[in-house]
């Protein structure tokens, strides 16, 4: 016969060694990305096609394009190299605008900005602020948090259309 004392300290052992390895993975993703507070995405496309891809839906969602940067093009005009190197910036001021109303350091972090660069290993990324670190960074402190939710579902789905297949 089995000991039901035993049993059910079996099951409390169970579950909080399953509780204690859920949180410490939490707690392991979370900081291997609040450091940085960027998001990073991989793209199976070229730098140029990842590149186009997310241009071509910003037009199509009619977000402002302000400018790209290429700074394997700038480091070779230097005679530096460097993988492909891409940064896509854009925005709109009306979903920005919110934020700097909040506090005004934030204009340093907008508008918007997506690197998108090719890795050691030959693979392509595309990576970008995550607007809650911003919001910590910039101590919003509450102040704009519907325009904070607003940009992260954005970026989100602009990005993830951006390397969809």
């Amino acid at each position: 016969m089995r000991n039901p004392t035993a049993i059910g300290l079996g099951l409390i052992t169970l579950l909080a060694g399953l509780t204690i390895a859920y949180f410490s993975r939490q707690q392991a993703v979370a900081q291997a990305t609040a450091p940085t507070g960027l998001i990073i995405k991989s793209s199976p496309y070229s730098v140029e096609e990842t590149e186009d891809r997310f241009k071509k839906i910003l037009e199509t969602k009619g977000l402002n394009l302000f400018a790209t940067v290429d700074h394997a093009q700038n480091a070779s005009g230097v005679d530096l190299e460097l993988r492909p190197t891409r940064v896509v910036i854009f925005g709109n001021p009306k979903v920005g605008t919110p934020l700097m109303q909040c506090q005004q350091t934030v204009g340093i972090d907008l508008p918007q900005k997506v690197l998108i660069w090719e890795d050691e290993q030959g693979e392509v990324q595309l990576a970008y602020d995550d607007p809650q670190y911003l919001g910590g960074r910039h101590r919003l402190n509450g102040c704009g948090i519907e325009a904070i939710k607003t940009i992260s579902g954005a970026l989100n789905n602009l990005t993830n259309g951006a390397i969809a297949p």
